[in-house]
């Protein structure tokens, strides 16, 4: 019963941080706006691919994920 109870603490946790990312979304002044991603604008057309913005999240998420699993096991 404990670990559903860890497991539901950090699911809470990780809800809460990407609600709050959503909510200041606009206010990281980086985040889609890195170096790697590609936008193309033409006349009444955009299309936007945020590749080194995702590969930069990914990255994040799984460290934070590998340091949850940590906790977990101990």
């Amino acid at each position: 019963m404990q670990v559903i109870g860890r497991l539901l603490t950090v699911f809470g946790v990780v809800m809460i941080g990407m609600g709050l990312m959503l909510t200041f979304f606009d206010k990281i002044p980086f985040i889609g706006k890195l170096p790697g991603d590609i936008s193309i604008r033409k006349d009444n057309i955009q299309i936007y691919f945020p590749i080194a913005t995702s590969i930069l999240l990914s990255v994040v998420v799984s460290l934070i994920l590998w340091l949850i699993s940590g906790v977990m096991k101990k």
